[in-house]
This record gives structure tokens, sequence and C-alpha cells, in this order.
């Protein structure tokens, strides 16, 4: 599955208000983008979000990015992905996640939950094979389980110091499909101030804060919406040469496909934003 080297993260609508007759995944498949991610929520099987980004496309890579696994079960989203592989052959890819304690009821022992999550997928009639999902992973335990157990690891919220980590753990094979989100505004101020309408909500998760703290940033900088080192850090920001070069050092790191998210503060898909990096990191 060719995920190619940039595609886009987004979990809101895809419509463009601005463009009536305009939806994004076709336009963003058109300008080059090889995959397209989306949250695959909190209810139980797949969300219709998929199927209607298939459908609005004839090439690119959809994405769950991620289906939680204290949301839904292997009997539930085995057959809905063996459905969209039937009507999109090798175009859905299944992200799995244990999100977060805050976030789940019940959540205790989410590795292992993964495992025998994964063992239900093999188990399954039909299964989801292995080269058909990725794992939501942070640590050295849930990378290794990626490398193992399915095709790869889709990093969320990370620095590239996390990419060439990862990388490392992974070995040279697997898929590693990091998360990379940006503001395209050179303003120091005002930039920083959007990236933390986006890290303010995430370091309040414990697993993205403990993984940072893992890395080297302490309680500090995880205060307030993260200190300017971090946010800087986990949000490239700047004009579009700026973030596309943070892009470009995510894939220098290891990573094989980067999932741009925008964060624009104006409401709506930020369709602007992608064409502007798409002519900078795929010759759009």
């Amino acid at each position: 599955m060719d995920l190619g080297p940039v595609g886009v993260w987004w979990s809101g609508s895809w419509k463009v208000a601005s463009v009536p007759a305009v939806d994004a995944p076709a336009e963003l498949e058109a300008l080059g983008y090889g995959a397209l991610w989306s949250s695959g929520g909190f209810d139980p099987g797949l969300s219709s979000r998929f199927t209607g980004e298939l459908e609005a496309t004839r090439r690119l890579v959809v994405a769950s990015g991620i289906v939680s696994i204290w949301a839904t079960t292997a009997a539930e989203l085995a057959p809905a992905v063996a459905e969209l592989e039937a009507r999109h052959p090798g175009r859905f890819l299944l992200g799995l996640g244990v999100s977060h304690a805050p976030l789940a009821a019940d959540y205790r022992r989410p590795y292992a939950k993964m495992v025998a999550f994964l063992d239900q997928l093999d188990a399954a009639e039909p299964p989801v094979p292995p080269g058909r999902r990725v794992l939501a992973a942070l640590g050295p335990r849930m990378l290794a389980l990626s490398a193992e157990r399915a095709a790869g690891a889709h990093p969320y919220f990370v620095p590239v110091e996390h990419t060439a980590a990862a990388r490392g753990i992974l070995g040279p094979g697997p898929l590693l499909a990091p998360e990379v989100t940006v503001v395209l505004n050179d303003d120091p101020v005002r930039a920083r101030e959007l990236a933390r309408t986006f890290t303010t909500g995430y370091l309040a998760l414990p697993n993205y804060a403990d993984n940072l703290r893992s890395i080297g940033y302490g309680d500090d900088d995880l205060a307030g919406g993260g200190s300017d080192r971090l946010v800087d850090a986990v949000v490239a920001w700047g004009d579009a040469e700026r973030v596309a070069g943070r892009v470009r050092e995510h894939l220098q790191a290891g990573a094989d496909h980067v999932c741009v998210q925008v964060v624009s503060g104006n409401g709506g898909f930020p369709l602007d934003a992608y064409r502007a990096l798409a002519g900078l990191l795929l010759g759009s």
C-alpha cells in the first residue's frame, strides 16, 4: 500500500464552504497528497466518513487515525474493513489505538488489550491482515508491536526526535507515518497562540504528556499549553517554506509518510494551506 511521502490529517468537515462546488478530498488527490487520515471517533464499527472519502476519490489511501479499541470490537471492525476492501481494493488502512484513560471507560492494561484485539482481528472471518493495519504508537513496546503485528506505526503529537527514535525501534522495514501539526503564520506570537489552541488539550492527556517527558520535556514545558520550546518542537509554524522544511525533517529522520494537520483558527477546511504546501512538498 503506497501512501506517498505526504498525506493530510483532518477530522472536521471535508467540505470547502468558500468553494461550494469543491469537496476537499478530490482536490487533495489532484494536488498529489497520498493519503487522507481521519479520526475513527468513539462509536462502534467504522465511521461513515471513510466510505465518503473513498467514494470522493479514485486512487489515494484513506486511513483511520485512529479507531479506539475501547469503542468497538474486532467482530464489528473486520467485516466493515472487508467491505471497504471489496469496494475500493487496496485503499483503506485501519489505524488502531489505545486512546487515553480519560477518554475510555475501564481503561486498564492497554498493551495487553491491543495484543488481544490484534489476535481477534487475525481470527476474524474475514481477518484484517497485518499489512492493512497500523498502530498509534508512542512508547517502545507499542512501537515494537507495530513492527511485529501490523504494517507499522502512526505516532501523533510528536517532535522530530521521536520520529528518529521510532525508526530505530521499528527497524528499516515497517511503515512510520507520524502526524505533524502545522500553523501557516510567520508571526511568532500569533503562531504560538494558534498552536496552543491545539496543544493545550493534548497535553492534558497522559500518554502524550508522558511521551514528551520521556524525551526530555519537563513539567514546566507541559504547563499552560506548552512552553515555547515544546510548542515549537511539536507544531511546525511559519511560512510555507519553513513548515515544509519541518515536514522534510521528519522524512529525513526516518518517516516514510508524514500526515500534515493544519491549524488555522478560521474554521472549516483549510484548503488554501494545503495548496500552498503541496507546491513545496509535492511539486504541485
